[in-house]
């Protein structure tokens, strides 16, 4: 299983996650994305999907 995953939306690409201890961490590559930037997730997947409700504009189900 990789190490890393960039999570993109839309075809921009809203950050990327690195494996850590517990999960993988989220790293924001634009301010649209940084309500997220550090959070830890399950799998890239649950960040992926973050990523997505907080694109379309689901800022509480999001964090």
């Amino acid at each position: 299983m990789p190490d890393s995953y960039i999570i993109e939306v839309n075809s921009q690409t809203a950050g990327i996650v690195v494996r850590s201890q517990g999960g993988y961490r989220f790293f924001a590559s634009s301010d649209r994305f940084y309500r997220l930037e550090g959070q830890l997730f399950r799998n890239a997947r649950e960040a992926e999907r973050a990523a997505r409700k907080l694109a379309n504009g689901d800022v509480e189900e999001a964090a």
